[in-house]
């Protein structure tokens, strides 16, 4: 009789109406049922499992399907049974991948309520060793699994997760979401740029759009801090010590002393200002600390002076650059893992010479060698037509104070992007960008510390309501709310009106930049918006 009554709740039933309003659609298969292949354009999907999750106090019960799409991209996709309302999402993937995180059910992000079908992807391969999503040795003589981590695999997977969910509840997603950062940002930003019809709203988060110049980035930051005898330049006791002073100097230059940097580019500091007059001391910085320090500042340039990333680390950054930059005991520093693994297994042609962290050069030369694979994988192309076209809706977004890709490359695209679709107001009718202020690298912060536009994506999406303000959340280490704060479409920002908490979003209001913006940046990598990536 348990068998019978587990399998009767598969059977297909009227939709049922949640507290809202919003109506679920229930499955008309079994789970088990969903083990089997499919045929999707140019593939073949297969699931190998699939099981019944009972629902707990922070998931619904659903569906647990695992499988791969030929030849070795594994997915997950997580299936509600009585919460699901027509919508999918798809999560990106950070690092150079390598698993597949759990997709969670995102919380509160729907316009009506109900719940998504989620999925997730390791983009065709297994990473090794301590840090998974930072080993690259699975690249080294296999093009399909670059391939696949290029710019394949996101898009394959979201053709079987849409058959499936097709067969399970006998219909297609009604609307279909991609939400990333980082890598997985970057693959938002190929989807729409590549694949304008997979998905209604893309949420690109910190996006590592320039991917070939961006092994180049990593490598400066490990090398910019790393002394003739392999040790760190700056120590983590020095960072609130360079932090301290950028607030000092920066803080209230937007108008407000309030403990964040709004927008970096404003802050006039110079590391020299903490130099220590003497001997070290706890308070102040070294010579070589302090030229450490400029260099992180100022980006990688070559022998000429010619920028080779659009951008560098940001003014606010500093206490999220121990572990990225600073290397963590035994470790080693997130910088110097992406850039050796990069260098040595990803980012060059197959059958070429490559190099590594202690032997790349910061030239233009190298950077050039570097484009004829890298390519593939950058998500900048400006032509995003076809998604515009289809309905699509994109929200872009980037912490001021991420550590790991400069927001001024974010910047830099979006302006040429806009320049290329017509104008601010034109684009801003399907794309925007929001910067919320002191947010590290995608997640993490010096005041603020989350930021999710999915809820917003959807309003814009299903009912038309372009995202006017998105709220930036603060946490401490306890999880209690230390303050909010609205972000407003790029280049509005956020003004105090004068009156109630600094830490209260309610009191402030969009206003006009202060000064006329020009956010293309000058670099070697212009031509790289005008190559082409290959599609699956």
């Amino acid at each position: 009789m348990l068998v019978i009554a587990a399998f009767a709740a598969f059977l297909t039933v009227p939709g049922a109406a949640q507290a809202d309003g919003a109506t679920s659609v229930r499955p008309v298969r079994a789970c088990e049922d969903l083990i089997r292949t499919y045929d999707i354009p140019k593939t073949t999907a297969h699931v190998e499992t699939a099981k019944l999750v009972p629902a707990t106090a922070t998931e619904p019960e659903h569906c647990d399907v695992s499988g791969y799409v030929e030849a070795a991209v594994q997915f997950r996709v997580k299936l509600p049974t009585t919460t699901y309302t027509g919508r999918y999402l798809q999560l990106g993937c950070g690092g150079f991948c390598g698993v597949i995180e759990d997709p969670a059910f995102p919380k509160d992000c729907l316009p009506r309520g109900g719940q998504f079908a989620v999925a997730a992807t390791d983009d065709g391969h297994v990473g090794t060793g301590a840090f998974p999503m930072g080993d690259g040795t699975w690249a080294a003589n296999n093009q399909a699994a670059r391939d696949d981590y290029f710019y394949r695999a996101p898009h394959v997977v979201s053709l079987a997760s849409k058959k499936i969910i097709a067969t399970f509840y006998g219909n297609a997603p009604k609307h279909s979401y991609f939400s990333g950062c980082s890598n997985g940002g970057r693959e938002a930003l190929l989807l729409a740029q590549r694949y304008p019809d997979d998905f209604d709203g893309i949420v690109a988060g910190a996006p590592a759009a320039y991917m070939g110049p961006l092994v180049l980035h990593q490598a400066w930051l490990s090398r910019s801090n790393t002394a003739a005898d392999g040790s760190s330049i700056l120590t983590p006791a020095k960072l609130p010590v360079l932090h301290n002073a950028v607030l000092k100097a920066c803080d209230s230059v937007d108008g407000l002393a309030d403990g964040q940097i709004d927008d970096p580019r404003r802050c006039d500091f110079d590391p020299d200002t903490v130099r220590c007059a003497g001997a070290d001391q706890p308070t102040c910085l070294t010579a070589a600390q302090v030229d450490a320090a400029k260099k992180l500042y100022a980006g990688p340039t070559d022998e000429r002076g010619r920028r080779l990333y659009p951008g560098g680390e940001s003014y606010g950054s500093e206490l999220a650059w121990n572990g990225w930059v600073l290397p963590f005991p035994g470790v080693g520093s997130v910088s110097a893992i992406l850039a050796d693994n990069g260098l040595k297994h990803i980012f060059y042609p197959i059958g070429k010479p490559s190099s590594s962290l202690a032997d790349v050069k910061f030239t233009r030369a190298e950077f050039d060698r570097l484009t004829a694979e890298g390519h593939k994988a950058n998500a900048l192309s400006l032509d995003l037509d076809a998604f515009r076209r289809a309905g699509g809706k994109l929200v872009l977004w980037h912490g001021w104070s991420d550590e790991a890709i400069p927001p001024l490359g974010t910047l830099d695209y979006y302006q040429r992007l806009t320049q290329r679709s017509g104008g601010p107001a034109r684009t801003q009718q399907w794309a925007r960008l929001f910067m919320p202020p002191s947010m590290f690298h995608c997640a993490g912060g010096d005041t603020l510390t989350e930021f999710d536009p999915l809820k917003e994506t959807a309003a814009w999406v299903e009912r038309g309501h372009a995202p006017e303000r998105v709220i930036a959340t603060g946490r401490d280490s306890q999880g209690q709310v230390t303050r909010t704060r609205p972000v407003f479409p790029y280049p509005l920002r956020a003004r105090y009106d004068g009156s109630g908490s600094v830490d209260d979003a309610s009191n402030f209001v969009p206003a006009p930049p202060s000064a006329p913006l020009n956010d293309a940046i000058d670099w070697v990598g212009t031509y790289l918006h005008h190559i082409p990536g290959p599609r699956a």
